[in-house]
């Protein structure tokens, strides 16, 4: 298959936008001028599947500069720029996606990208290492490594890891601190937020909205919703996660709790069937659902399209309304899948900036690193987390201190004291 997207027509609009989304992401390009000069990753086969945004493009575009032959899916059936798509295609990378695809289609892409045969590839939620392992596996010899770009797929690869099912080198883009200090908690908080009102066009300022988990990208979505003049309940299963949220401030409480009080819920918590039947069953008329997980897992669906007997219709573009027997109604956004991304255009370009330079500069250090790596998940190195804080400091003109030669020598020695 040579590239499947919604339309060609749109790619001048696509092409505007990734070059608006560009003029945020200044590490990035700083890294695409060092790559046209050094072409680190001439030979070298990528396959990626990514939410296909303009951020996403901007990276893309980095890579191919850098030597690499790129092609691309996407991550989730929902989260798919049309325009964007097709702006890549001009662009010379190959691109599988089309927004609202279907899950046959989400696969079919995923295998025309394995169908380069890549040496390293993208994930974001770590769809592409699983269809590798389990129906490909033939292809995983030619690879030499890959990257994570989100919680649920690190939780998985990990997860293979320690069963010893997991074949090659994996970096876990997700846990630099320039990913997830900033792209989880400020990138989902924003965006989430951003797609609940597009999708509802409802003031949030004096409802409830309960956020389920209170990992970084809770933290986030907790602080913007407060910001916007609302009520935040935090439930959580973490002990301490649940002390921090309190002394932020937040009610917290058991979900059964709050299913009573919220007018919106939301997840973000990477696991399964985080809002159940018992949590729907209690829920108020007009309490509206929504997921930032990577998953469409963590609302469980099939108890809400039970709990539906009084009828489901399509209310908004973004908004389905279940109507229970007893008459209340309760709405689904994005129909469970992620909510900035389907609702909304996800995270802004200026944390992505941040992200995808861990993902070019990870993707660079797999190849140069390539003999010494074990089939196991690594962290991305301090060094490359350090520069791509440096570098957006210095695009955001900020400048810092540096340690003395004195400050250094007492941090590394033992002998002084009281």
């Amino acid at each position: 298959m040579t590239n499947d997207v919604r339309d060609m027509s749109l790619a001048g609009s696509g092409r505007e936008r990734i070059d608006w989304a560009g003029a945020e992401m200044p590490v990035l390009a700083l890294i695409k001028e060092r790559f046209e000069k050094e072409r680190p990753l001439d030979g070298i086969r990528i396959g990626a599947c990514l939410h296909v945004t303009t951020e996403t493009a901007n990276l893309m575009i980095t890579l191919k500069a850098g030597g690499a032959e790129v092609a691309l899916c996407a991550s989730n059936p929902l989260s798919t720029q049309d325009d964007v798509a097709a702006a890549l295609v001009e662009e010379g990378i190959d691109t599988f996606a089309i927004k609202g695809e279907d899950t046959d289609t989400f696969f079919k892409h995923i295998n025309a990208v394995l169908d380069i045969r890549p040496n390293i590839t993208m994930d974001d939620g770590a769809d592409m290492v699983s269809v590798l392992h389990k129906e490909r596996a033939d292809q995983i010899a030619e690879i030499i490594g890959g990257t994570e770009e989100t919680t649920t797929g690190v939780i998985r690869l990990r997860a293979m890891a320690t069963d010893g099912a997991l074949k090659y080198p994996i970096v876990s883009v997700n846990d630099a601190d320039t990913k997830h200090l900033f792209d989880n908690r400020f990138g989902t908080g924003q965006s989430t937020i951003d797609a609940i009102m597009r999708a509802t066009n409802r003031l949030l300022a004096g409802r409830t909205i309960v956020v389920c988990g209170y990992g970084m990208c809770g933290r986030g979505v907790s602080s913007r919703a407060r910001g916007m003049g609302a009520h935040v309940i935090v439930t959580e299963v973490d002990p301490t996660a649940a002390i921090e949220a309190v002394m932020e401030g937040y009610r917290v409480m058991p979900l059964r709790d709050a299913a009573r009080v919220g007018d919106v819920f939301v997840t973000v918590t990477g696991d399964t069937t985080v809002i159940g039947r018992d949590h729907m069953e209690l829920m108020k008329d007009g309490a509206m659902l929504a997921n930032s997980g990577h998953f469409d897992v963590e609302i469980d669906k099939a108890a809400l399209a039970s709990l539906g007997t009084g009828g489901v219709r399509r209310i908004r573009e973004f908004v389905d309304e279940y109507t229970f027997g007893d008459g209340r109604r309760v709405y689904l956004l994005g129909e469970g899948r992620l909510v900035n991304l389907s609702a909304a255009e996800g995270h802004p370009a200026a944390v992505m900036d941040m992200s995808f330079a861990n993902q070019a500069l990870a993707a660079e250090w797999v190849v140069e690193n390539r003999a010494t790596l074990e089939a196991r998940v690594y962290p991305v190195p301090v060094e490359i987390d350090k520069d791509v804080a440096r570098l957006k400091l210095h695009a955001m003109g900020v400048e810092i201190d540096r340690l003395t030669p004195e400050q250094e020598h007492y941090l590394l020695s033992w002998e002084q004291g009281t």
